[in-house]
C-alpha cells in the first residue's frame, strides 16, 4: 500500500486471474488515491511523509462495457495549486518558490497550502433532464466539480471570495478547511458542506505541554492565585498575538449550493451563542429529511501532524519534539444537530461585508451532544419521525489514522526499529478493538435517546470505509431507513504499531481488550485479519463476512491480503421494479480492492453472499494503486454540460495583489494557461 504509480492509463483492459465477471455488472466506478508529489513520481513519498500526502489520482473503471470486460482510465486531479506546484519543483528555474511535505499536509511559504484533492466523490443531480455531475473532495480545500468522462478537474464550488481561510495569510493559496464528505440532498437538489476556522488558542491546546499549563495554572488558583494569574498572563499573549496576526478564529459555516449560484452561508452558534468549537476535524457530515449532523471526528490534525521532522539529522530531537506536541485523539466525538428549518433562505443572504472583511451570514444554533468513543464516518437515515434521528457509526477506538510509521519509531512489539519499508504507512496496529454504533438523538434537543453497539474480536479491527445501496440508488430505501451497511476493516497490523503509538494509547478509557493481550498470543498474527462485512441496522448484527486471506510463510511471518475501497454497484432493473422477495439492499455486488505483498487486485463479490468468497479477480500489469481512499458509481457518464465556472483569473486575481512579480509571473506562464477552462 506504500506503492503506487501516478501514471495515467487510458482505457486499460483488466485481466482476469480467477473466477468470472458477473454478466450484469454495469455502469462506471469511480475510486481516488493519494499518489505522492510532482516530484516523486508516485509512492513511496521520498520523505517518509503521511501516505495521504499526495496528490489525487482519479481511476474510473467502466463495468462490462464491452463483451464482459472492465476496463480503466486514470487522470491526476489537476487543480491550479497542482501546476504551481508542478512548475516549482526540484530542478525548475522557480524551485525557489516551490512546496514541500510538511507531515499530513503540503505547503509553500510563498505560495500557500495544497488542495491535494484525493479523498472522496460526491455524485450530484440537479435537475432530472441534466446528467449526473461529480464533485471530488479533500478535507484541506474546497471542494472541485470534475467532468465524469475526461476526468479533468474543471470548476472549484464557490470562488476564494465565498471561502473563510483558517489563517489569512498573503499567499495565492489559502489555507481552507472543509469536510471530505459533503451530503447532496436530491429531495431539494442542494449540496451541503461546511468551512470552518480553528483559533490560535484551540492549535495550542493540541500541544501536551501547553494544556499541562494550562491545568497547572488552573489547580493553583486553588492555592496560589497570584501564580496561576501570572501564569495565565503569560500565556495569553501568545494567543492573542498569533490571533491578531494570522486573523485566525474558531468558526464553523453551514455552506449550501444550488449548482448554479453563489454559496449560501449560515453561521453555527451554540446554545449559548458562542461559535463552534472544532478540536480535531469535520472529515463527515450527515443529512435526514430534516436536520444536518456534524462531527467533530476523529481524524485529528494539529502541529504534531505538521511539525513531524525538522531536525532531520537529529533523531533524538525529533522523537523529544513529537513527545513534547502529541496528544492522543479525543476518546469522545462531539456531534452537533443544525434544524433544516432554521435555514432561512433570505436571511442567509446577508449584506456584503466591508472591504477585506469575509461575510458571515445568518446565525444558526447547533444543539450539541457528546458520544463515547470516536467517530471517523457515520451516515444517517433519511427519515426521522417525530424528530427522531438515527446515526450509524463506526469507530476506530484507539486508532490513530494521523499517526504514521517514522524513521525514529521503534516496534511495541520488541522494541526494534520499524522495516525502513513501513515508512509513511499509517500506524494502524489498532491499540484496541473497533466498535459500530446505532444512535438514536432528538433532533429538537439533541439528547441521546438511545444506542446500540457492537463488535466482533476477529471481523471489526480498524473500521474504516463503507458502503451501502442508497449512496447510489436513494430510491432503494423507501422507507427512509438503511437496512444493510457494508464497512471494510485494515485488521490489526502488529508490524505497524510503534511503541510510541503503544505508549500514547496505553490509557485508553474505553478499552475493551487488556493491553497484555493486546500484542500477545496469536491474535496478534492470524487473528485479527483485514475483513469485508455487512451490518444488519434492525438486529445490529454482523450479517456477512469476509475475512480477506492470510498465509504463515517459511520464518512463521503472516502475509495478507488487505481490503479497501468497497463499492456497492446495483443489480440493473430493466423494468425499474424490484423482483418480488428480493432485499434490493442486498442487491447486486460488491467491488474492492485487494492488496497483498505479491499482487494488487479488483475483487468482486455476491452482495448477498460475502461469505462465498470473490465471484472474480482482476489485475492489470500497471494497475498499481496504493492506499485507495473512497470511491462512488454511477450507471452511466456525460461530460459534464453545466455553465457554472469560477474563472481562475477572477478567483486568484486579488489574492495576487501584494504577492512579488516571481508569484504574479508564474501564475502567468505555468497556472493560467493549463487550468482547464470550463
Amino acid at each position: 500500500m506504500l506503492r503506487a504509480s501516478a501514471a495515467e492509463l487510458t482505457h486499460e483492459k483488466l485481466e482476469v486471474v480467477e473466477g468470472e465477471i458477473p454478466a450484469e455488472l454495469h455502469g462506471h466506478l469511480f475510486l481516488i488515491a493519494p499518489v505522492g508529489s510532482v516530484s516523486s513520481g508516485g509512492l513511496p513519498n521520498p520523505d517518509d511523509s503521511h501516505v495521504w500526502n499526495g496528490n489525487g489520482l482519479i481511476h474510473r473503471f467502466d463495468l462490462n462495457q464491452d463483451s464482459g470486460t472492465i476496463r480503466l482510465t486514470t487522470r491526476l486531479a489537476r487543480t491550479p495549486c497542482f501546476w504551481a506546484d508542478l512548475a516549482t519543483r526540484p530542478g525548475s528555474a522557480a524551485a525557489g518558490l516551490g512546496f514541500s511535505d510538511w507531515g499530513m499536509s503540503r505547503f509553500s511559504v510563498h505560495l500557500g497550502m495544497r488542495n491535494q484533492l484525493n479523498t472522496a466523490f460526491v455524485p450530484m443531480r440537479f435537475a432530472a433532464a441534466e446528467p449526473t455531475r461529480l464533485l471530488l473532495t479533500f478535507d484541506g480545500g474546497r471542494p472541485y466539480e470534475i467532468d465524469p468522462v475526461r476526468l479533468a478537474v474543471v470548476t472549484p464550488v464557490g470562488g476564494n471570495e465565498e471561502w473563510r481561510p483558517g489563517a489569512e495569510l498573503p499567499l495565492p493559496f489559502p489555507p481552507v478547511l472543509s469536510t471530505a464528505h459533503p451530503v447532496f440532498d436530491p429531495a431539494t437538489a442542494t449540496l451541503f458542506t461546511v468551512n470552518y476556522g480553528r483559533s490560535t488558542g484551540n492549535f495550542l491546546d493540541t500541544i501536551p505541554l501547553v494544556d499541562r499549563l494550562d491545568r497547572l495554572a488552573g489547580a493553583l488558583a486553588q492555592v496560589l492565585q497570584p501564580l496561576a494569574t501570572l501564569m495565565g498572563v503569560l500565556l495569553a499573549p501568545v494567543r492573542s498575538l498569533l490571533g491578531r496576526r494570522l486573523k485566525v478564529a474558531d468558526f464553523v459555516h453551514l455552506l449550501a449550493w444550488d449548482g448554479r449560484g453563489s454559496l449560501r452561508r449560515w453561521s453555527l452558534v451554540d446554545d449559548k451563542g458562542q461559535p463552534l468549537r472544532i478540536d480535531q476535524t469535520m472529515h463527515q457530515i450527515g443529512l435526514s429529511r430534516d436536520y444536518l449532523v456534524l462531527a467533530d471526528t476523529s481524524l485529528k490534525f494539529g502541529l504534531e501532524q505538521l511539525l513531524s521532522r525538522p531536525f532531520r539529522r537529529f533523531p533524538a530531537l525529533n522523537r523529544l519534539l513529537r513527545r513534547l506536541l502529541t496528544r492522543p485523539q479525543k476518546p469522545d466525538t462531539t456531534l452537533y444537530v443544525v434544524r433544516r428549518a432554521d435555514l432561512n433562505r433570505e436571511a442567509a443572504e446577508a449584506p456584503e461585508a466591508p472591504a477585506g472583511e469575509q461575510r458571515e451570514g445568518q446565525t444558526v444554533v447547533a444543539r450539541r451532544l457528546v458520544i463515547p468513543l470516536e467517530i471517523g464516518h457515520f451516515l444517517v437515515d433519511e427519515a426521522n419521525p417525530d424528530g427522531r434521528i438515527t446515526l450509524h457509526a463506526a469507530h476506530e477506538c484507539a486508532t490513530d489514522v494521523s499517526e504514521w510509521v517514522r524513521p525514529e519509531d521503534v516496534s511495541a512489539l520488541d522494541g526494534r526499529p520499524l522495516d525502513p519499508a513501513l515508512r509513511g504507512m499509517i500506524a494502524v496496529g489498532a491499540m484496541d478493538l473497533g466498535r459500530l454504533g446505532r444512535y438514536e438523538i432528538d433532533g429538537e434537543t439533541g439528547a441521546l435517546l438511545g444506542s446500540r453497539i457492537l463488535h466482533d474480536h476477529r471481523l471489526t479491527w480498524g473500521i474504516g470505509l463503507y458502503t451501502c445501496r442508497r449512496d447510489v440508488d436513494p430510491s432503494a430505501a423507501p422507507d427512509g431507513r438503511l437496512s444493510s451497511i457494508y464497512w471494510q476493516s485494515l485488521g490489526f497490523q502488529a508490524d505497524l504499531l510503534p511503541e510510541f503509538l503503544r505508549r500514547l494509547y496505553a490509557d485508553y478509557p474505553h478499552r475493551l481488550v487488556p493491553l497484555p493481550e493486546l500484542l500477545s498470543g496469536p491474535d496478534a498474527g492470524p487473528g485479527r485479519p483485514s475483513a469485508l462485512f455487512r451490518v444488519d441496522t434492525a438486529t445490529m448484527t454482523i450479517a456477512d463476512a469476509y475475512p480477506f486471506p492470510q498465509e504463515q510463510v517459511a520464518g512463521g511471518e503472516w502475509r495478507s491480503w488487505v481490503c479497501n475501497s468497497p463499492q456497492f454497484v446495483p443489480r440493473p432493473r430493466p423494468d425499474g421494479v424490484p423482483n418480488p422477495g428480493i432485499d434490493t439492499a442486498t442487491d447486486g455486488w460488491i467491488v474492492c480492492i485487494a492488496i497483498s505483498e505479491q499482487a494488487k487486485q479488483l475483487w468482486i463479490f455476491d452482495a448477498a453472499d460475502l461469505a462465498r468468497g470473490p465471484l472474480c479477480r482482476l489485475a492489470h500489469p500497471r494497475f498499481d494503486p496504493g492506499y485507495t481512499i473512497h470511491t462512488t458509481w454511477l450507471e452511466r457518464i456525460e461530460p459534464r454540460s453545466s455553465d457554472y465556472c469560477i474563472d481562475a483569473r477572477v478567483d486568484y486575481g486579488p489574492r495576487l495583489e501584494h504577492v512579488p512579480d516571481a508569484v504574479r509571473e508564474l501564475f502567468e506562464q505555468h497556472v493560467y494557461p493549463r487550468v482547464d477552462p470550463c
